[in-house]
């Protein structure tokens, strides 16, 4: 389902992104991991979130040579900072050396990747200091629970925190207990990462459900791609499946035409309900 979505400096992009984890690492993998970036950037899909782990930058120099030819004012290009680099020391650093990796001389959101040692309130203020001097567009955070949103509401400029990155997909539905609604009041984008449950313990249990099966055979789609238009109809959601495959790519761009109607959201819920009480975070 086509959706657009707005950041909080006035950005709007679509609803759906490309995850890069674990691409970039294969020389044998690598042209056709380039290509469906390529397809997805062709068929307007222009976020792209990576991250300086992944693949200790592998991803970020992958990303880059994909990009290579197009005009960056439409690309929308999202990394992360590991937490020991997150302050003063090393920061600026990092951020320096994931846009040496992208070819690009900004990025649109940059990330803190899980809380860790360095104070948030240090972290933020890196993290205004980046968007003064022109690195980065905006920032957020990943993998932080409804506790560390809070105390990043609570610090000098928390408020300006863009998007909570964290795990969500139809059988990981936790935050919506209490995370997602402080969020969305918060006007804090969630960025759903395995929304197709890659990571997931479920997803085998996922792709052979009832509900599943039932929404796949009435319009004559993958299970694959039911997981994401149900993940596409969540408000204030961007979601970021992983495709390093054209084909897998081509199914998931193919979502954007695919309007599930309130029954079939019913269908999957009933089945798969959110929980009724907090939830730890989930990561995998």
């Amino acid at each position: 389902m086509k959706k657009y979505i707005k950041t909080l400096n006035g950005k709007k992009i679509y609803n759906l992104g490309i995850g890069t984890w674990n691409m970039g690492d294969s020389v044998k993998e690598r042209k056709e991991e380039i290509d469906s970036i390529k397809y997805a950037i062709d068929n307007g899909i222009t976020l792209i979130d990576t991250a300086e782990m992944y693949g200790n930058g592998n991803s970020e120099r992958l990303i880059g040579e994909a990009i290579k030819g197009y005009k960056r004012e439409n690309l929308f290009i999202v990394s992360k900072v590991l937490p020991e680099n997150a302050g003063k020391i090393n920061i600026f650093n990092s951020c320096e050396n994931s846009l040496k990796k992208l070819g690009t001389d900004y990025l649109d959101l940059y990330l803190l990747h899980w809380r860790g040692t360095v104070p948030l309130s240090e972290t933020v203020e890196c993290m205004e200091k980046l968007k003064k001097i022109q690195k980065i567009r905006e920032w957020g955070v990943s993998n932080l629970d409804i506790d560390d949103i809070k105390k990043l509401m609570s610090i000098p400029d928390g408020k300006k925190c863009a998007v909570n990155q964290v795990l969500y997909h139809l059988g990981s539905r936790g935050i919506e207990y209490s995370l997602k609604p402080y969020t969305d009041l918060k006007n804090i984008i969630t960025m759903a990462y395995c929304p197709l449950a890659q990571a997931g313990r479920l997803k085998k249990k996922l792709l052979t459900s009832h509900s599943v099966l039932k929404v796949s055979n009435k319009y004559d789609i993958s299970p694959i791609q039911v997981l994401l238009c149900y993940m596409l109809n969540k408000e204030n959601t961007l979601s970021i499946p992983k495709a390093s495959k054209i084909e897998h790519m081509k199914e998931l761009v193919n979502c954007l035409k695919i309007n599930l109607e309130q029954e079939d959201i019913k269908l999957l819920e009933d089945e798969f309900p959110s929980p009724n009480k907090k939830m730890p975070l989930d990561m995998e």
